[in-house]
Parts: C-alpha cells; structure tokens; sequence
C-alpha cells in the first residue's frame, strides 16, 4: 500500500495469465479492515513518526532499528505485541488511546523489552503444545500484507487464527515485570522519562477486575496487577528524567499521526471532533482526509492546498493532494503533486508507488515507460514489495512486452510467499527469454527457490541449469 488507506490501482490492462481471479479490482483497504478484521497499513509518513519515536530506544536496548520492523495494525481495539523475528505491532486504537508521545514510547519501550529479553520466544510452552504451525502461517501473513497483498495476507491470517494465538501466548506476570523495568532503563538512557508507561496502566488498572474475555486484547496478553504498577511507579519516580516532558516537535507529529488515523478511519466522527474553529495543523489535516472519505474531493482538495501554503515543502501533503486527485478519476491532475512528493522525499518507495501507478494509467507510452522506470526503482528499493511487482506486470502487458509480465508476476507472488503461482509464471516466463539473458537467469533462480517439482528438476538439469535430483 502506498498511502493509509490508499484504494486500489485502477487497473489500464490485465495480465491474460492472471486470470479472472486478478480481473476484479479489490476491495478499499479501509473496507478491508471492516470486513475483514484487522488489516496490516503501510503509510510513509507515519511509519518515520513511529521510527522517530522508536529507534532510540531500540539502540540502547541493543538493536538495530533497520532489524526491527514496526507494523501498524488498522483495528480499533486496544492492543501492541511482539513476536519473534524482531517484529513491534501496533494497533491504530492503541495509538489513538495513548494521550502523549510519553505514553507511547512508554509501550513501545515495553514491547521493545520484550523483543531484547527474547519473551516472544520464550513464551513457548504453548508453542511446544502445536502452535508453532500456526505461528507459522500467521508469520507469512504478516509478510504478505507487508509486501503489499493484503488479499493474500489476510487468508493466511485468518487460517491462523492470528489474533487468537497472540492472546494466548501472553507473557507470564515475571516476564511483564522484567519488561517494565527494561523500559524503564531504555528510556532513562534516552533520557525520557517512564512517567507515560505508568499512566497508561494506570488509565486501564480496572481492567484487572474483568473477566478474561471483557479485557482489552492488550491486557489480556499483558497480564495487569495493581501491584504491578505500583512496583513500576516506584521505579519510575526514582529516575533523574522522571519530570523531561516531551518536545514540541513530537507532540506535534505525535498529534498529527492521530488526526491521519482518526480522518481515515473514523471520518465522521473527525469532522465533530476536528471542530472548523481548530486551526492547528492536525485538525485541517484530519478534516481534509475525513472529506476525502466521505467523497467531498474538492473540498478536502481546497483545505489541502491551504494548507500547502503555509507547508509548500511538506511532501505527505502533495501525496495526500495526488492521491485523491487519482482516486477520482483526475489521472492527469494527479502527476504534478504525486512528482513532487517524490522529489521532496525521493528514498520513499511508497510514495515512488503513488507516480508510477499514476504515470502507466495516462494514454502516452513515454509516460508509461517512465512509470515502469520509477516502479523498477521501487523494486530496487524494497524487493519484495508485492504491489511494485503487480503494478509493473500491468504495465508491461499493456506494452506487450508478455515475458517482462510473466516475470513481475512471478516476483509478485514470490514476494508473498505463493511459491506454486511463483514457479509456474517463472516457467512460462523463461520460454519467453534467451537463455542468457539476465531476465532468463532470473526467472530459473525463481523457479529453484520455489519448490520445483521432480519434473521442474529434470528439465532444468536436461538444459545445465540445475543438477538432477537423486
């Protein structure tokens, strides 16, 4: 996904061996995450917001932020978890619950605890009892919707029963306790204060006196005691920062990445809140998106270009701008802010996404060809980046070039993990290429790191391509 909620490539041509099944566009990703439970959302701008806030507690906790990937989550319940492979998830109603940046990083330090004390892990009793299968499967889930299918992704998900497997592993309460003051001592080094963590359990201490099934998903996993807290305020009090609060600049990217989330996921309810009296920056940005979604573009447009008067160097602006300018069909009046949001931030792949889909829709096949060029790039950037991939199999089909189709195709599902998908359209495409062309090299690389069949074996061993299997 290139943007929050972005909607679906319009699509210019179809990929003849994708079939039916491709022919449809898919649903919203918003529609998704309603229909479908939660929903993994790829979004630029707070992805660097949750970096930001993040990296250097995963420095003084011994890890290397590029290591760590922080997925954000589109659900409305309150919950955060770690899973093995270094892997921090955050749900959009967690984050819209948390009151300060404090407070988030207070979670974040918690959750970064336990990834640096291996609880994840060594929460394996469960694991050891049949649910390493299901972790699994829930693992490539969250792969396929990090690379950009979200289709995929959600199938897997589903048969894993992802979410009910993160509530049953929960943390036993020593494992809670050591992460606490493991986030307490990141955030001493980092020289913020504990005094967010504590706040927030505080704010959710009555869940401890529900049932299991009435609590949060974030403290069913993350068992709350009193005690525990107050073991956590004592520690948190001792510390020399207790009293740093958080810089101007944080709260405001903190209260803008709320106001983002809250315009797109709860539009309505953001124009009631988000009152025309509030200038500030996150209630304009939040009243712009929610327009958006209720399909007022050229009001949502207006704020935006108010907006970019005062910010004309604010590239998720331009984003946001060509964005609703493509989804509503303005393809051409969609280039010019989709290119400057990528000369404003040019190592953003998502937003390079964003005009390249826009440049291969416009009717000229120069346009095309530069849009395949800036989908290539993304290809250079992110790998496995699932939607670049698909993208640039339209692209090249409605150029003709079929071989280049089969291939990109054959990137896109072994970007996802559909080994068997990714082994037949590398097969067919290697009959479309020379033998020593690097496309050819490329497509048999494929097809061997996708479980070839004996037969896949002997044709490839029969041409001196791979040895035969004994």
């Amino acid at each position: 996904m290139t943007s929050l909620f972005r909607k679906p490539f319009q699509t210019i041509g179809l990929v003849a061996a994708l079939g039916a099944a491709m022919a449809a566009p898919a649903a919203p990703v918003l529609a998704q995450s309603a229909n479908r439970g939660p929903t993994l959302l790829r979004d630029t701008e707070i992805e660097e917001i949750l970096h930001h806030e993040a990296d250097p507690i995963f420095v003084v906790a011994g890890l290397n932020p590029k290591d760590v990937r922080i997925m954000l989550i589109g659900d409305p319940t309150l919950n955060a978890f770690a899973t093995q492979g270094q892997q921090l998830g955050l749900h959009t109603g967690l984050i819209l619950e948390a009151q300060n940046p404090n407070e988030l990083k207070g979670v974040i330090a918690h959750e970064t605890g336990h990834i640096a004390g291996g609880h994840p892990i060594r929460s394996g009793e469960l694991m050891r009892a049949g649910l390493r299968p299901m972790l699994l499967t829930m693992g490539l889930g969250v792969l396929a919707m990090f690379a950009g299918a979200p289709d995929a992704g959600a199938i897997l998900l589903a048969n894993s029963q992802y979410f009910g497997t993160l509530g049953a592993l929960g943390y036993s309460r020593e494992q809670e306790g050591r992460a606490d003051q493991a986030a307490v001592g990141f955030l001493e080094k980092t020289g913020q204060s504990g005094k967010g963590l504590v706040e927030f359990f505080d704010r959710f201490r009555y869940q401890e006196v529900f049932s299991q099934e009435r609590r949060f998903p974030y403290f069913r996993s993350h068992p709350l005691s009193s005690q525990r807290i107050e073991l956590l305020r004592t520690r948190v009090e001792a510390q020399p920062g207790f009293e740093a609060v958080d810089p101007a600049e944080d709260i405001l990217a903190f209260e803008t990445m709320k106001a983002k989330i809250d315009g797109f996921m709860n539009p309505q309810l953001s124009l009631t809140k988000y009152k025309e009296t509030d200038t500030s920056y996150p209630a304009r940005y939040a009243r712009a998106i929610a327009y958006y979604q209720i399909k007022d573009p050229d009001r949502a447009i207006r704020l935006i270009d108010a907006m970019l008067v005062d910010q004309p160097d604010n590239p998720y602006l331009w984003e946001l701008k060509g964005q609703i300018l493509f989804e509503f069909g303005r393809v051409a009046e969609a280039e010019t802010p989709q290119r400057k949001s990528v000369e404003l931030k040019p190592d953003a792949p998502l937003l390079r996404i964003n005009l390249g889909q826009t440049l291969i829709n416009l009717p000229d096949p120069k346009k095309r060809d530069e849009g395949i060029a800036e989908l290539k790039r993304v290809t250079l950037l992110e790998d496995d980046n699932a939607e670049a991939w698909r993208l640039l199999a339209v692209a090249y089909e409605a150029r003709g070039d079929e071989g280049l189709a089969r291939l990109a195709t054959a990137e896109q599902y072994f970007a996802i993990g559909a080994l068997g998908e990714s082994r037949n359209f590398a097969i067919r495409a290697r009959e479309m290429f020379d033998r020593q062309s690097v496309e050819w090299l490329r497509a048999t690389d494929i097809v061997m790191a996708s479980n070839p069949t004996d037969q896949d074996l002997r044709v490839l061993s029969d041409e001196g391509s791979a040895p035969r299997r004994r």
